[in-house]
């Protein structure tokens, strides 16, 4: 009778043969928790800077809102108080506007300076990583034929 060959002994001295490096997998976890980081500083600065904006912004118009609600003396000075605190408001909604969007665009700038040093490390650590599992193939390989 011919023995059957023990497939999970081969399986197991095949999986030795190519070892395993995990230090890859914990350099890319620890790039991307970094990244994490960095991008969440970004954001937290941005809302921090919108909310010193939006506070700015609320106090101005309610400064605005008690001038318009004093008493007048003439019935046509209430029109003028109300046009006065229209325009106002118009030309303070623009002013802050544009402090939104100069936030919203150094985010932007922010992020994909960010984005671009990541992608450039990532190839970094992708290369060495590729070519540190070429060698150990390599390596694994002529372990293997030379037995």
């Amino acid at each position: 009778m011919t023995k059957t060959p023990d497939m999970t002994a081969m399986l197991k001295d095949v999986m030795g043969s190519f070892p395993v490096d995990t230090s890859a997998m914990e350099g890319a976890f620890k790039t991307s928790a970094s990244l994490n980081e960095k991008l969440s500083g970004v954001a937290l600065n941005a809302v921090e800077k919108s909310t010193e904006i939006s506070t700015k912004w609320t106090k101005d118009t309610v400064a605005k809102m008690t001038e318009m609600a004093k008493a007048k003396a003439e019935p046509a000075d209430y029109a003028k108080a109300m046009t006065d605190f229209a325009s106002a408001s118009a030309e303070s909604a623009a002013e802050h506007m544009a402090a939104f969007a100069e936030i919203a665009k150094k985010v932007q700038m922010d992020t994909v300076e960010l984005m671009m040093a990541a992608g450039k490390d990532a190839q970094e650590e992708a290369t060495a990583a590729v070519k540190k599992a070429s060698d150990d193939v390599q390596a694994a390989a002529k372990k293997a034929t030379s037995k």
